[in-house]
């Protein structure tokens, strides 16, 4: 090699050290806005919650024409090979993602024509008897065919990890034969090693984005695969909740945890893989993913994946591109289901924050695991474990794992975690019940219970305790599935119960040396679930309102979460390499995991339902369905209860309001006849943005291509089916307007009612809508007394036919 050849390389290296994605957006309009103008291209936007026809001369003429224009830009700019576009952005946004110095990034910023520069920025993933749970087989699939015909012929979009798609949940043989598709045109890539496609004819589409990935040094080929191959276990997880076949045996260690389904079992599936498995993901690929998924004509978008951090460039939450990019989504007619985010139960911490999009809270739901440890002195301590029992009618002899160590050296690699078996005497452990610390490496991932069942099996232990001795905030104990008979102690107070009682039946040397085991003890059986009355609860995890309109936190006039639906302890396919969750590592074809990722792709499914039935709503419609018919009672009759931290730290429930849940807990069966929606269009979402405070009428126009229109006077005028007013000083109305989307005239009485803090008043009382005819009302809201927290209420309309509709309210009085 000669010395010019090898300067090449280490300059190349240099330069690629200093650079960065960033995310640039040019003037003129994206596909979805084009309304001509520019010599000898046509038109090429739609009317709001079209679709368009990518694959006509039109539209990939005018496609053609911005990509050059993007070429032309930094071809123009930068010498070649200093630069490397990653994407060009012509669907829903006009721009490219582009990997440059800082200072190439600044010529961006200063050329004429240029009218946003974003640095990439990360995002993360927000991490099975749910059917039953939402009356899925018995109250909705009969009305639309049965199950063998839920979903049919919606296509559902997950920009996630990608698809194992050799898993039975998203198998097509031994199905009813499904029809041709022709309004998505999805490409399906090939697996680089087998040549053969990910699809098959219930996965329709197979992508993968890692370009900005790779430019930032993060993509691992080995573990990340260049292809939609789920290297995570993720996105085959949240695909198989959505869309999953029916019936699918849920085994696992040779026992069957019951029949796994998605909600809309026969929608079919369209995977554009943009989150890998050690780093989550880049806004520049989640961007490339959700524009290619709209461009291919996909009905729903299902998104549990949620920015790290604010941008730096937008002040404004509704306007960082990822909202952006989704804005135009909308437009296009695509439903999108984001996760509200794990970063409950305190305030504000929310990462999806727009009215055009429905953000889904996570729900504990009906079916819980317990497990019990019975000691020989008659004491019984509650805990977690999905294990069988020890053998009936017999004690073990309990062992601590410090008792049992070969030598005094082995207390180096933390023997309490009981993670390796070679550092115990086999002779001491054998037949015996190991008891195990549940130390802070649980709770980072570097110790797993997997391991614990490892460590069990190898010694022939017959089971193990892991005591949990002090716990921090934010610790979640999921009960995981264990071959071996097995407990998790999660409550401190009989942690220290089993420990004062193995203590006093140890005897010991003067060294501390054990003379003999007299504690025993059984383990119960954990595999029969128990099914509670007190469902559903609201999530210690799932992130709060009230939703915030900039990267100060400063509140908005629009209530978020929207919408809430299991997402604690959910059952669905996992891919053979998931290593996503640490219990669930190598060779499982299932796992049990929580977060408001499995909540989203819940409404993701049920809005399939939804739009099987209605082809023609917008997004808003379904969205406003889904809300208006949610319900604020738990199976019990009470109202609705959220996990919460007490003053001490432990979890505890308390009342739940509408930042916890939005409107409620998604009803699939009540959703599907709605009687009233309340409707909104791009037209709706511009006004909403132009009219909250702060926001620069500039900064819109970047990013919508659109002049501002402030006929809607005020934010909380947004046609939302819900009303947040953030700061309500004297007397505020606010006008919403519905739409009668059943088949007959019906006449609805309006009542409101409000904490004493606040007075609230409709007009009119009463109203008949015609089908398909749409009316508006008003409510006018008054500060009674100013009490420095937000005043919590609703709007009812009752229909004579039967049909219920409900929107919360949420205000905080100021005086000034």
């Amino acid at each position: 090699m000669d010395m010019g050849m090898i300067f090449f390389v280490v300059s190349a290296l240099l330069v690629t050290v200093t650079a960065d994605v960033y995310i640039v957006t040019i003037e003129g309009d994206p596909i979805i806005s084009y309304k001509g103008g520019e010599n000898g291209y046509e038109a090429t936007a739609v009317e709001s919650d079209e679709k368009i026809d990518t694959s006509s001369e039109l539209v990939t003429s005018y496609a053609r024409h911005l990509e050059r224009k993007h070429d032309m830009i930094l071809g123009m700019l930068f010498q070649e090979g200093s630069y490397k576009k990653l994407y060009s952005y012509k669907h829903l946004i006009n721009g490219f993602a582009v990997h440059v110095s800082p200072e190439q990034a600044e010529t961006l910023r200063r050329t004429p024509g240029i009218k946003s520069v974003n640095k990439d920025w990360k995002v993360r993933r927000l991490t099975t008897h749910t059917p039953e749970f939402l009356g899925l087989p018995t109250d909705v699939w009969p009305t639309g065919g049965g199950f063998e015909r839920a979903g049919e012929d919606i296509v559902i979009g997950f920009v996630d990890s990608g698809i194992y798609p050799h898993h039975p949940s998203f198998a097509s043989h031994h199905r009813l034969p499904y029809g041709p598709l022709h309004h998505y045109k999805g490409k399906c890539e090939e697996d680089p090693h087998t040549k053969k496609s990910f699809c098959n004819r219930k996965i329709v589409g197979a992508q993968h984005f890692a370009e900005a990935a790779k430019a930032a040094g993060a993509f691992n080929p080995n573990i990340d695969y260049a292809s939609p191959m789920d290297g995570d276990g993720h996105g085959s997880h949240t695909a198989a909740i959505a869309a999953g076949n029916n019936g699918i045996p849920l085994r696992m260690h040779g026992y069957e945890f019951g029949r796994a389904s998605g909600m809309a079992p026969r929608a079919r599936i369209a995977v554009y893989k943009a989150l890998y498995r050690l780093f989550g993901g880049f806004v520049a690929d989640v961007v490339a993913a959700i524009d290619q998924a709209v461009h291919d004509g996909v009905d729903i978008l299902s998104l549990s994946v949620g920015p790290n951090s604010p941008p730096t460039t937008t002040k404004t939450t509704f306007l960082n591109p990822f909202d952006a990019t989704l804005l135009g989504a909308v437009k296009a007619g695509v439903f999108v289901a984001q996760a509200a985010g794990n970063g409950g139960p305190f305030p504000k911490t929310l990462v999806s924050y727009s009215p055009w999009i429905t953000t889904v809270a996570a729900a504990i739901d009906d079916r819980r695991y317990k497990n019990h440890l019975t000691l020989g002195n008659g004491k019984m301590l509650a805990g977690l474990g999905l294990s069988p029992s020890t053998r009936p009618h017999r004690l073990y002899t309990l062992v601590s794992a410090n008792d049992v160590l070969l030598d005094s050296s082995a207390s180096k690699y933390n023997p309490s975690d009981c993670q390796r078996p070679e550092v115990f005497n086999k002779k001491l452990v054998e037949g015996k019940i190991l008891l195990c610390g549940y130390s802070f490496n649980f709770v980072v991932g570097t110790a797993s219970i997997k391991k614990v069942v490892a460590t069990v099996k190898h010694l022939g232990a017959a089971g193990f305790v892991l005591v949990v001795e002090n716990v921090s905030p934010g610790t979640k104990f999921d009960p995981v599935p264990s071959a071996v008979p097995g407990i998790l102690i999660t409550d401190v107070s009989k942690s220290m119960d089993l420990i004062d009682y193995y203590n006093v039946s140890t005897t010991r040397d003067w060294t501390g040396r054990v003379k003999s085991f007299k504690a025993e003890g059984s383990i119960g059986d954990g595999l029969a679930p128990v099914y509670h009355k007190s469902a559903p609860q609201v999530a210690l995890f799932s992130a709060r309102g009230p939703n915030t309109k900039d990267f100060s936190f400063q509140d908005a006039d629009l209530l978020k979460p929207d919408i809430l639906a299991p997402g604690y302890l959910i059952w669905a396919a996992w891919c053979p390499n998931g290593t996503d969750e640490p219990n669930y590592v190598a060779g499982e074809g299932f796992a049990l995991i929580s977060g408001t990722s499995m909540a989203a792709p819940h409404i993701a499914g049920i809005a399939a339902l939804v739009k099987q039935k209605y082809p023609q709503w917008s997004p808003a419609a379904i969205k406003s369905a889904l809300m208006t018919t949610s319900t604020v009672i738990d199976r019990a009759g009470r109202l609705l209860q959220a996990q919460q931290y007490s003053d001490t730290e432990a979890v505890t429930l308390v009342k739940a309001t509408p930042f916890d849940y939005g409107s409620g807990h998604v009803n699939p069966h009540a959703a599907l006849d709605p009687g009233l929606v309340f409707d909104a269009g791009y037209e709706d979402y511009l006004g909403f943005l132009c009219t909250t405070p702060g926001i620069d009428a500039h900064e819109i126009r970047n990013y919508t291509n659109t002049p501002c229109n402030y006929d809607m006077k005020h934010p909380s005028n947004f046609n939302a089916a819900s009303i947040a007013i953030s700061h309500l000083v004297g007397t505020q109305t606010v006008t919403r307007r519905v739409t009668n989307v059943a088949e007959v005239e019906e006449t609805y009485t309006i009542t409101a009612r409000m904490q004493p803090s606040t007075a609230i008043e409709v007009n009119p009382p009463a109203m008949t809508l015609r089908p398909g005819a749409s009316r508006i009302f008003s409510v006018t809201l008054t500060v009674r007394s100013v009490s420095g927290v937000y005043s919590f209420g609703e709007v009812k309309l009752k229909g004579s036919r039967g049909h219920k509709v409900r929107i919360p309210v949420v205000a905080l009085g100021h005086r000034h």
